[in-house]
């Protein structure tokens, strides 16, 4: 199986010599660049192309925040991962307006870090569970506010892929539950965006607490 090639973002070099020791005993990974700065990190995704961008949110220069955009635009098939020592709502959810697949703080344990990666390089979104709830606890106060997605039309399967999508679920593992295809989940999850106007996985999870798919508590 090819490894998944990741590009360290950090402006300390401390931080980024101990994440090299962490993945360089991953067997599925390997580094294949690490950079101190926002700018550094947009150059060397075009020359690099990893497959992943473990990225710092706030650096001198260009913030992680504008350079995971601008690296969307330019690859938007690699996937950032925001790691940080900021927990704040702002600086949450910047991020992952900006593009990024995932949000961890720097105090999680090594093993959720690895773990992260290897779903964002699935083209699903990691969110640590404490981050998590400030989505939740957006997403009730829109809907209070009468900002939430109006309500559509889904069919009784699509409502079932959406339950799978919203939990956290792989495409393959919704397929194994459900005894179908990997192409028919595909097609489920167009329809469900296509039919809801909803863009990423994000707003799929915010779309499916409200309709009490998945349970928030």
């Amino acid at each position: 199986m090819p490894k998944i090639r990741l590009l360290l973002v950090d402006d300390h070099q401390v931080v980024r010599a101990g994440l090299r020791m962490l993945f360089q005993a991953e067997k599925d990974m390997e580094i294949v660049g690490e950079v101190g700065s926002g700018e550094e990190a947009l150059r060397a995704v075009r020359e690099l192309e990893p497959d992943v961008v473990l990225m710092d949110v706030v650096m001198s220069g260009m913030s992680g925040i504008e350079a995971t955009r601008r690296i969307k635009e330019v690859s938007p098939d690699t996937a950032v991962l925001a790691l940080t020592m900021h927990e704040d709502e702002q600086y949450f959810f910047e991020m992952l307006q900006a593009g990024a697949s995932g949000y961890v703080p720097k105090r999680a344990a090594p093993d959720d870090l690895v773990s992260a990666i290897r779903v964002v390089h699935q083209g699903e979104v990691f969110l640590y569970p404490t981050l998590a709830g400030l989505l939740v606890k957006d997403f009730l106060q829109r809907s209070e506010a009468g900002l939430a997605q109006p309500d559509k039309e889904l069919t009784p399967r699509e409502r079932e892929v959406l339950t799978f999508i919203a939990e956290g679920y792989t495409n393959r593992e919704i397929a194994e539950a459900l005894v179908i295809s990997i192409k028919t989940v595909d097609r489920h999850r167009e329809n469900i965006m296509r039919k809801l106007n909803l863009h990423n996985r994000v707003e799929l999870v915010k779309y499916a607490i409200e309709k009490g798919l998945i349970n928030i508590g």
